[in-house]
């Protein structure tokens, strides 16, 4: 059981408390002899459980897993946790993994929210300064089915595909059926497809797509279910394109549209390409007078025309006409719509308005006014109006138009004191009737620029007399037809108006606080240049006087400086 080894070593087998104990190792030679002591502990073996040893779970779920040492007491233990043999990195795991130490011989692992590839054999190590042993536990986790393999497209009609794929691994849930999906340039996404059979089990590894349209470009993929959810798609399938067939959809909101007289305006919806089932898509537009027998047909060459014209000198305005759209392709011809009664056009409008008047309202205003006479044909669906300066041509007139019966617009945006010309006419779907006669206006001048000025008031109780010297306007402005006096109280942005064709005018303070009070000249024109603000507190005890004037000085930046000069007369006696 004891022996010294060739080297000097000394091996102790099966080692026990007995054996504990100092030993010395000594060495002589001729020249003398040298030792050394060492002191041997025996320990009990370390010894561990891992539980549970094997746990089925569903992805999702938790689990915790246990590691009990039985170790020697004089002994630390640490713990360590591996998967698949790796060591397990507890900050780089999505917060998946959580090692737990409620007691210093035990440990814990928590695994949250688990996923399929968390699945595997779970190692704990123990290690203690004396031995280190281990054990594993085995964690099965079922999910929802992986990804079909790839998609194969065998056989294509005008209306189906054959379609096989390689089973996809059940993650430890038996795969209950497959679900068959196709995209197409029409469709938003991936869509379930129709199959035959109905309902594809999961032992089935090919089905048929069917109710597919013709000569419309289709992906596939296989999506597997099993009793925990739906898996991941598969890979998409190439691209294919189903066979052509003859067209099956008809146009829709077939209709008549305005025209010209003579003209049958026939209109319909197009239909989608995902529909017209092969090359050589046009439309077959037949139409009869009401109450005969044979059709004429026309062919529509364009897939996407939406409208046919038909003229003929002899068709009178609002003749009914019985209309069907039919189409084709290069593999026949498909179905007609359902047949409407449509009339052919009225026509545009034949009669120019009458009795145009223009009336300056401003300097950027001018109100345009006619009269239409009413006609049978020709009904008017609105009127545009015309105008240009007169220094310019009419065919750089710009327009306004309106809609329904109004018999006025009124012109804005105008250069004041500008002459203007204008005509008026009527206009429908058909196109535009003959111009009124040319008739002109010239927009007043402008307002004067000059602001009032040299601002007086007196304040009596509740209300404040105002005085002010004349607005004299400019050659090119208007005259001055009076004054308005704008007044609100200080933080409202209403203000009230009281007009005057004095120089004075007398204010309401009606509130207590202070009010704003400004004036402006108005004229044809509009209003002019506000003057200068003052601000007058609502005052009940005394009089209150104050002029306003204007002191020229001359400085380096020509300015000017306005004083305010204010006397307060007590209205008690001295």
């Amino acid at each position: 059981r004891i022996a010294i080894l060739p080297d000097g070593s000394l091996r102790i087998l099966n080692a026990s408390k007995s054996d504990e104990g100092k030993y010395v190792c000594r060495g002589e030679n001729v020249f003398g002899s040298a030792e050394i002591i060492a002191s041997l502990s025996v320990k009990e073996p370390t010894r561990i459980e891992l539980t549970p040893k094997r746990t089925e779970l569903t992805v999702g779920e938790s689990v915790v897993l246990n590691c009990k040492a039985i170790h020697d007491a004089s002994l630390d233990v640490a713990f360590y946790w591996t998967l698949k043999g790796q060591p397990i990195d507890f900050e780089e795991e999505g917060g998946h993994f959580e090692s737990i130490r409620a007691q210093a011989s035990s440990a814990d692992l928590m695994i949250r929210n688990i996923l399929l590839m968390h699945a595997g054999r779970y190692g704990c190590r123990v290690q203690t300064t004396a031995d280190s042993v281990s054990d594993e536990a085995e964690l099965l986790v079922r999910g929802p089915p992986g990804p079909p393999g790839i998609v194969i497209v065998e056989e294509i009609t005008e209306s189906t595909a054959t379609l096989s794929w390689s089973p996809a691994a059940d993650n430890h849930s038996p795969i209950s059926s497959y679900n068959l999906q196709a995209r197409s340039p029409f469709s938003l996404g991936w869509q379930t497809v129709k199959t035959v059979p109905e309902i594809i089990t999961g032992d089935m590894e090919s089905a048929m797509a069917v109710d597919l349209n013709p000569w419309v470009e289709y992906e596939f993929r296989v999506v597997a279910t099993n009793p925990i959810g739906t898996g991941d798609p598969s890979t998409p399938s190439r691209m294919i394109r189903t066979n052509e067939a003859v067209p099956k959809t008809a146009p829709t909101n077939v209709s008549g549209r305005s025209g010209r007289r003579h003209e049958l305006v026939i209109a319909w919806e197009p239909v989608s390409e995902e529909f017209q089932n092969g090359e050589g898509f046009g439309y077959i537009v037949a139409f009869r007078p009401n109450g005969t027998r044979g059709w004429k047909e026309k062919m529509v060459t364009s897939s996407e025309a939406s409208k046919f014209i038909y003229r003929d000198e002899s068709v009178p305005p609002l003749t009914p006409f019985e209309v069907k759209v039919g189409v084709y392709n290069n593999k026949g011809d498909g179905p007609f719509s359902q047949i409407v009664v449509i009339c052919s056009a009225e026509g545009e409008p034949s009669a120019a308005p009458t009795d145009v008047k223009a009336t300056s309202v401003s300097v950027s205003e001018i109100l345009v006014a006619w009269k239409h006479i009413k006609e049978s044909l020709g009904r008017p669906q609105g009127f545009e109006v015309g105008y240009w300066k007169d220094m310019e041509q009419e065919d750089t007139a710009e327009t306004v138009k309106t809609r329904g019966n109004e018999s006025f617009v009124i012109l804005t945006g105008l250069e004041g004191n500008t002459l203007y010309h204008f005509t008026v006419r009527a206009y429908n779907g058909a196109g535009y009737g003959p111009p009124s006669s040319e008739v002109s206006a010239t927009t007043k001048k402008s307002p004067p620029s000059q602001a009032p000025s040299n601002l007086r008031w007196e304040q009596q109780g509740s209300q404040v007399s105002l005085g002010w010297e004349p607005v004299i306007p400019l050659a090119n402005e208007s005259q001055v037809v009076g004054y308005k006096v704008f007044y609100r109280q200080e933080g409202d942005s209403n203000s009230q108006v009281i007009e005057t064709q004095k120089l004075q005018a007398v204010v309401p303070l009606p509130d207590a606080g202070v009010y704003i009070i400004e004036v402006r000249a108005y004229s044809e024109g509009g209003d002019g240049t506000a003057s200068s603000q003052i601000r007058v507190p609502s005052y009940s005890g005394g009089k209150i006087t104050s002029a306003q004037s204007t002191l020229h000085t001359l400085s380096t930046s020509s300015s000017s400086v306005t004083l305010l000069l204010a006397l307060m007369i007590l209205s008690a006696s001295w």
